[in-house]
């Protein structure tokens, strides 16, 4: 018996792949939340977001520095993780992506940590961290790869998880640099 191709039912054709979708001013003006989850526009780059968002951060955090002490970082940096945990779960919500590329907060908040933990820094040790940092949020290896994947999903858990994977990223950024720095000093014999 010849069955019509129309009549066909227990072949499924794969899901479309959802295409990327791309924000534009008129998101990150219309909420607060988007303002801070697009790091005031550096997330709308329509080159490598991430890294952009990276750069916002390293001049932002030059600026501030000077009204800034270590306490006052200290401060900046957890209330940027809770008011920054609201804006992207707000942000990416309001976008309908999980965890879309667009929002930067989270290299922001990282990569302000790392330089908190670093400075006074070096212009070299600044651009090793920020090399360092970028590999590990692109690449995603080993426990950042396991963040990222452990917290996907909308709602406050993936607000969440857009934060977490940064920060393991920081973290990994900081071990590299501290045993670089122990390694150097082995080699050079200083205590």
């Amino acid at each position: 018996m010849n069955v019509p191709v129309d009549d066909v039912t227990d072949v499924e054709a794969p899901p479309a792949p959802t295409p990327k979708r791309r924000v534009g001013p008129r998101f990150l003006l219309s909420h607060p939340a988007h303002f801070l989850a697009l790091g005031g526009g550096s997330g709308l780059s329509p080159v490598a977001p991430g890294t952009a968002g990276t750069l916002w951060a390293w001049v932002a955090f030059a600026v501030l520095d000077i009204w800034l002490d270590s306490a006052g970082w200290g401060w900046t940096l957890l209330g940027g993780f809770f008011v920054g945990w609201w804006a992207c779960t707000v942000a990416a919500t309001h976008a309908g992506i999980a965890d879309p590329g667009f929002i930067v907060w989270d290299e922001v908040l990282a990569f302000w940590l790392i330089l908190w933990v670093l400075t006074p820094a070096s212009l070299g040790l600044q651009i090793t961290a920020f090399a360092l940092f970028r590999y590990f949020d692109a690449a995603k290896p080993g426990p950042v790869r396991w963040a990222d994947q452990h917290f996907k999903g909308g709602g406050w858990r993936g607000g969440f998880g857009i934060l977490f994977d940064d920060l393991v990223a920081a973290g990994c950024t900081l071990f590299t640099i501290a045993v670089g720095v122990a390694l150097t000093r082995l080699v050079q014999g200083a205590p």
